[in-house]
């Protein structure tokens, strides 16, 4: 009996032991990658909107669209999330905005425009999670709607490995006003993520998306570990707050993947 009891005892007390979630991001995994969104996720506000406030400065527009750029950065600081007509109109004042102009001189001025008007913009626990994913030895991209020009840029001075952004037609090195393509927005940027993916040989179903936008559903549907941001206008000055994909932003296989505990330390 008193062996059984032992048995017994020895038995419950292995099941008592809480199961060890397992390490995310996994270290060492090749074809895991992360992908972030960029406005409002890893930086407050537009990038747009701040890269139009650097032209203007360089005399690049009149004082009435400043005006205009101006209250749809408001809107969407206060809103927290994109009013389609507002990121239209945004775009299309851009690309007439820079029309004729050189891509070295636009590269050369986003650098510039980063220093000035992004580098404080961009939230630190965003950032820390993006480094995580770096240090774990994967690699990391920014997918946005803003010029690819400006998206590299950021990506470059945060150390990340690239970004995927709506690509301007030049000819020449000169921008012609128009767009190759659509503006990388919705669904088109899961068909980013989807083509990089498979040029990189990467597993989506070992990759993670973050964002704080319900319009980057379908790039949150490819990937195992989809995770959005629930941070609100109220809590500007804190990092962003990670959760688990709900099951509106997920297939149902993966619903169930929630955040680690790494990714919930940015839930404060």
């Amino acid at each position: 009996m008193a062996g059984e009891a032992s048995a017994e005892a020895a038995r419950k007390s292995t099941q008592d032991v809480p199961e060890r979630e397992p390490e995310f991001p996994v270290p060492g995994d090749e074809r895991a990658a992360a992908f972030f969104d960029l406005d409002n996720t890893v930086m407050q506000g537009a990038a747009l909107f701040h890269f139009g406030r650097g032209l203007y400065k360089r005399k690049f527009f009149e004082t009435r669209d400043l005006a205009r750029f101006a209250w749809q950065q408001a809107w969407f600081r206060l809103a927290g999330v994109e009013d389609p007509e507002h990121m239209q109109d945004a775009r299309d004042s851009a690309l007439s905005i820079v029309k004729g102009h050189r891509v070295a001189e636009l590269q050369s001025i986003g650098e510039e425009i980063y220093d000035e008007y992004m580098a404080e913009r961009i939230w630190p626990g965003t950032r820390a999670l993006a480094q995580a994913h770096l240090d774990a030895g994967q690699r990391v991209w920014l997918v946005t709607a803003a010029p690819v020009e400006i998206a590299q840029v950021i990506a470059r001075r945060l150390g990340l490995t690239g970004a995927l952004g709506t690509v301007a037609e030049s000819v020449d090195g000169v921008y012609t006003g128009k767009l190759v393509g659509e503006p990388l927005h919705g669904p088109a940027k899961a068909e980013a993520v989807r083509a990089l993916a498979l040029a990189e040989e990467l597993d989506l179903g070992r990759c993670a998306a973050y964002s704080d936008s319900h319009n980057d559903i379908p790039m949150l549907s490819l990937v195992g570990h989809p995770t959005r941001s629930t941070r609100t206008p109220s809590s500007a000055s804190t990092p962003a707050a990670w959760t688990g994909a709900s099951a509106t932003t997920a297939p149902a296989a993966r619903r169930r993947r929630w955040a680690s505990p790494r990714q919930r330390a940015w839930a404060r």
